[in-house]
């Protein structure tokens, strides 16, 4: 019987199936795994492993510009989301997770104050800055393991979820090893090249729903408690999102 496993990027992931106010949990990537694994390209192969890509969270304490002080990382609803959501992960079974690393850059101006500048001058306050956090490793990893599974035929069919024009390479050495590949954008805009290195294109599955709750005090939405509010910084989503 024909094999397959499911590579996903996780920043990619978190970005289209949640948001800054209701993360990507446990239960709704249970739900997006048992909806494409049901697809009809799928549903007659034999699951050999999902592998899940991200970094761990940031979870150091750097000292915050201009007002002073420090933000401990660490203890942000964002930073104990992704630890749950690890957790979860580690306990499911045919999930492999495959960590790379953080990385603390320092301080950059928020692209609402970038648009919203003028001239040659600006004015810029603490909550005009966010963090600079690069995500290194991860990759490096999703294009090891496509070539791995490839060439030591531990599976037939590639389904990798991204929508990221960076792993072109890797999709190409997997065709040209006699691998399938199947590329799920999960309604993403993506470039002709990811187009044309993929075998078929799982383009037509539904989204479980984004169900926010009402921010409360201490939460990524307040101010009133609780560390200042950080946004989430997912480097692979982002470049992939800018395609």
């Amino acid at each position: 019987m024909r094999r397959y496993a499911i590579l996903i990027d996780g920043g990619f992931l978190k970005k289209k199936l949640g948001s800054q106010r209701s993360p990507l949990d446990g239960v709704r990537f249970d739900v997006f795994l048992e909806t494409l694994k049901a697809q009809s390209a799928l549903s007659t192969l034999l699951l050999h492993r999902i592998y899940y890509y991200d970094a761990p969270p940031f979870e150091e304490s750097v000292d915050k510009p201009l007002n002073g002080g420090k933000t401990n990382f660490g203890t942000t609803p964002l930073s104990r989301q992704n630890k749950a959501l690890f957790e979860r992960l580690r306990e499911t079974p045919f999930v492999s997770l495959r960590l790379g690393e953080l990385a603390f850059r320092g301080w950059k101006l928020t692209k609402q104050r970038l648009s919203g500048a003028s001239g040659s001058d600006i004015t810029v306050r603490a909550a005009d800055l966010r963090p600079d956090i690069q995500q290194k490793g991860v990759d490096m990893r999703i294009g090891l393991d496509i070539a791995s599974l490839t060439l030591k035929r531990h599976v037939d069919v590639i389904v990798l979820v991204t929508g990221d024009s960076d792993f072109i390479p890797a999709m190409k050495f997997a065709r040209r090893e006699g691998a399938q590949l199947f590329l799920v954008p999960l309604g993403h805009s993506i470039k002709s090249g990811l187009k044309e290195h993929a075998d078929l294109i799982l383009d037509k599955i539904p989204l479980p729903q984004l169900t926010a709750p009402e921010p409360t005090k201490g939460s990524l939405e307040t101010n009133e408690a609780g560390p200042e509010p950080v946004e989430p910084i997912y480097p692979q989503a982002v470049n992939a999102g800018a395609e």
